[in-house]
């Protein structure tokens, strides 16, 4: 096996019917932007009945219709704040928990040591995350996945990686590794990914890929790394 293989993005979705939700962090081929992915999908009509809305360089989960709601604990929340010089992405409330352990001093991983997978038994989804830290026109960025330590949800394993950015270079980690049920989750260390220099291409490329009937919501964002301008694209399928 090539560990070092570096895979189109669009490949690994295709392969796989369902990846739950999903995060893409890395750099721009010709290394002028950072660029983060956040997907969602779903197979249940609660998990289905959302939208991305943006609220300045914050996103946040809107239900699309309130009324049919049944459990907003684990499909309402912000799955993108900017801290300082911290760009935080996660599929959870986890954004909250990272964000305000940067307030206090603490690290991303620091702040991630309170919180585990998410109580959804027998899948036990775990929490992913991701934080870009911008210096000197530069940046670096984590990645975490929080997961079961076994079938019963005994206890958590908490996993993190750090990066430097690379040229055309991106790590890719989802909450599932395919469909199932229960659902199998992530392993290993999330995948290396080719980046583009083109948002709408690297849009395109991972809303096409998704299932059909499964995608709910998908924002991407190119940050020039000089200058901090913000490009962004955001995909509903409610609202398309």
């Amino acid at each position: 096996m090539d560990t070092y293989k570096i895979m189109k993005i669009e490949d690994i979705i295709k392969a796989t019917p369902y990846l739950g939700r999903g995060i893409v962090t890395g750099t721009s081929a010709d290394g002028k932007y950072a660029v983060i992915g956040y997907f969602i999908s779903g197979r249940s009509e609660n998990s289905r009945n959302r939208i991305f809305v943006e609220n300045g360089s914050e996103v946040i989960i809107h239900p699309f219709d309130a009324s049919k709601v049944e459990d907003p604990s684990l499909i309402i929340y912000s799955p993108i704040r900017v801290y300082e010089n911290n760009l935080i992405v996660t599929n959870g409330d986890q954004t909250d928990t990272v964000y305000e352990g940067l307030e206090k001093g603490l690290s991303f991983k620091e702040s991630l040591e309170s919180r585990c997978f998410e109580p959804d038994e027998p899948n036990f989804t775990p929490r992913i995350s991701s934080m870009l830290t911008f210096n000197d026109g530069s940046f670096k960025y984590e990645v975490s996945i929080l997961k079961s330590i076994d079938e019963k949800g005994s206890d958590c394993a908490r996993y993190t990686f750090s990066y430097p950015s690379v040229n055309g270079l991106g790590h890719f980690i989802h909450t599932y590794a395919c469909d199932g049920n229960p659902l199998p989750t992530f392993t290993g260390e999330p995948e290396r990914v080719e980046i583009g220099n083109d948002i709408d291409e690297f849009t395109n490329n991972i809303w096409n890929s998704l299932d059909q009937q499964n995608k709910i919501s998908l924002y991407t964002r190119f940050i020039d790394k000089e200058t901090g301008k913000e490009t962004n694209r955001m995909i509903n399928k409610h609202l398309k």
